[in-house]
């Protein structure tokens, strides 16, 4: 039998450390927990950076997934599997929340809504199975994107609170990483919020995303902030079934 192919051996170690983060890391980072020269790991870097798999801040310099390990971490998770695992925790936190509840996926720049839950009450709602949300501008999007999903070139104006600038989203984006959630105060839809969380896969990698929306009276406080018991359930939902998907870190 061959033996194993050590440089491809350290270059999973890496992916794996970049997926189990909650945001980006440094070289010395990434060097001091694999036990690494920080040679070896720059030259790991650099050829994951050139396919696509990690992409480096130009600011801090500092490394995070890139979109092409998201495009193969959903191709390799199909759609209905997403669904069926989160099946089971989608109708528990739309009880806590009293809010609707949505998971979504991408899909050709968009997120792509495999489930949802209606609120639990007896208003009128439609079901969003099915629909295209725009990623850049709700909760579920900016969740998918912090961890690797692409930003789309032209960040389309919604609302007056859309976050029409590369900038302001990347920095955004920087807080969803640090938070672990995201979300979305009337940058889609005039009077909505939503709140969402990552859901991960087997080592760590984010395929998907569940949230919750309603009305921004209900979701945020009065400095339109959201309120921490619903981002936690948000968050707890989103750990469920993450480890139903074989995660092991959040």
């Amino acid at each position: 039998m061959p033996g194993t192919v050590q440089s491809i051996e350290r270059a999973a170690a890496v992916l794996r450390l970049l997926a189990g983060g909650t945001g980006r890391l440094s070289l010395a980072e990434i060097s001091r927990s694999l036990d690494l020269a920080k040679g070896t790991v720059h030259g790991i870097l650099q050829t994951l950076r050139k396919v696509g798999f990690v992409e480096q801040d130009r600011a801090s310099g500092h490394y995070q997934l890139g979109a092409a390990m998201l495009r193969l971490g959903t191709g390799y998770l199909d759609v209905n599997e997403l669904r069926s695992r989160s099946i089971n925790w989608a109708d528990p936190l739309a009880a806590r929340s009293g809010e609707a509840v949505r998971i979504g996926t991408v899909l050709e720049g968009q997120v792509l809504v495999v489930h949802h839950v209606f609120r639990p009450d007896d208003t009128f709602q439609t079901l969003d199975v099915g629909s295209l949300l725009p990623i850049h501008a709700t909760a579920l999007g900016k969740a998918l994107i912090a961890y690797g999903a692409p930003v789309p070139n032209r960040l389309d104006r919604f609302t007056s609170r859309t976050l029409v600038s590369h900038r302001e989203l990347a920095g955004a984006l920087r807080e969803v990483r640090e938070a672990g959630w995201s979300s979305d105060i009337e940058e889609h839809t005039p009077g909505e919020a939503s709140i969402a969380a990552p859901i991960r896969a087997y080592g760590g990698l984010v395929v998907g995303a569940i949230g919750i929306s309603g009305h921004v009276e209900r979701l945020c406080d009065s400095r339109y902030r959201p309120r921490p018991p619903l981002v936690a359930n948000v968050r707890d939902a989103a750990r469920a079934v993450s480890r139903d998907l074989g995660a092991t870190r959040r």
